[in-house]
């Protein structure tokens, strides 16, 4: 029987990937690298995204690269060209060739293997038709959610538990989608490049994640039972955020790495969490200013007076109303606000507002049914009725 691998084997050892690099075969490791970034520059699927012939050239030229560029790898393939154009390359065991297999078992001496397949295991990660893929590193997905802090924390910064749900590299395979043991190999939609080219229409095409291999460059056969070759799996974590001073209700907030977790070593995403702040019983906010409404009486306001008012975490303050003073007037007390972000303090904004009493005392009625005779030759309500603009 054939051997189904032969061709293939022939194809790699036929290659010439000294002349795919554009070098000699004498060339130093340097001469090698320097020609391989520049021809990777120039033909980058990236930089010439609807020219498919660079495209193939791009991969040649990594896949002549994969080999040369590594010493070892380098050695072996030198070995197996060597060897084909000494004899050539007759059927396994045929009339007028002869076995390759045999001959390279042979050069491997006393230690045994040796053998072509090994040989090109060695130089193409174990299969025939492409070289090894290196999966790209892929930055973590960007993760939401929320928290509800008190009105205090708001003001003064807290640190909070958060519990966060997402997908992370599955603990069966290592976020490889392969069941454990077994061995991928590149990816044939995508021919390992990790994205295929689709058509928008007309002359546009954009590139778009493999649906084989999901960006990965490999496919195993047999999928990991656990994630069925997805590569990931729901797991839960908590962590511990620090909201910043000042922060006001709805923000939002980015913490830098603290999201999805990266594949083949790429970074983590972020995690933007929406904070929302509970009502105080007393104080409101507007940006770094507290406000604060403060119940007066009519007497107060009309006579002047000195009163108490609260400071949030702090002792109480004296506000002086002048006499006078009109129902709704807003008063400033200076540094007792939220702390800015800059580390200033804001004020707290005082408005008054009278507080009409529900029940009044005999002598309370008697006294405002006087204070209302004094007053009835000023009607208030007098230039309501007045003609003209």
């Amino acid at each position: 029987m054939s051997d189904p691998n032969e061709g293939l084997r022939a194809d790699w050892a036929t290659k010439d990937f000294y002349a795919e690099l554009g070098v000699g075969k004498s060339a130093s490791a340097e001469e090698i690298k320097k020609a391989y970034r520049k021809l990777a520059r120039a033909n980058h699927p990236d930089s010439n995204p609807n020219d498919t012939a660079k495209h193939d050239k791009f991969k040649s030229v990594a896949e002549a690269y994969d080999v040369i560029g590594d010493p070892d790898k380098r050695k072996k393939y030198d070995q197996a060209r060597e060897l084909f154009a000494s004899g050539g390359y007759g059927a396994r065991g045929g009339a007028g060739g002869f076995n390759v297999d045999d001959l390279l078992r042979d050069r491997g001496g006393a230690g045994g293997g040796g053998g072509f397949g090994d040989l090109f295991g060695d130089l193409f990660g174990g299969g025939f038709g492409g070289r090894r893929a290196q999966p790209r590193p892929a930055r973590g997905r960007d993760l939401e959610t929320s928290t509800t802090i008190g009105f205090t924390d708001a003001l003064d910064g807290v640190t909070v538990s958060l519990r966060i749900a997402a997908d992370g590299a599955c603990s069966t395979c290592s976020g490889t989608g392969g069941k454990p043991g077994t061995q991928p190999h590149v990816c044939g939609t995508c021919e390992g490049t990790g994205y295929v080219v689709a058509s928008m229409g007309g002359a546009f095409t954009m590139n778009e994640t493999c649906p084989a291999c999901g960006g990965r460059q490999l496919v195993y056969d047999d999928p990991c039972p656990t994630c069925h070759g997805t590569g990931t799996s729901r797991t839960a974590r908590t962590i511990q955020a620090k909201i910043p001073a000042g922060v006001k209700d709805g923000q939002r907030i980015r913490l830098r790495g603290k999201g999805g977790p990266g594949e083949n070593g790429g970074p983590a995403g972020d995690l933007y969490v929406t904070v929302k702040v509970r009502e105080h019983r007393v104080f409101g906010r507007k940006g770094d200013h507290l406000t604060v409404d403060v119940p007066v009486s009519f007497p107060e306001l009309a006579l002047g007076a000195e009163i108490k008012i609260p400071t949030l975490g702090g002792a109480p303050v004296t506000l002086k109303i002048p006499a006078g003073t009109p129902d709704g007037r807003t008063f400033r007390v200076r540094g007792k606000g939220a702390t800015g972000k800059d580390g200033s303090r804001g004020d707290l904004l005082a408005t008054v507002a009278v507080q009409v009493p529900g029940s009044l005392t005999d002598e309370a009625r008697q006294a405002l049914e006087a204070y209302a005779a004094t007053t009835a030759s000023h009607p208030l309500r007098a230039n309501l009725f007045q003609d003209g603009a």
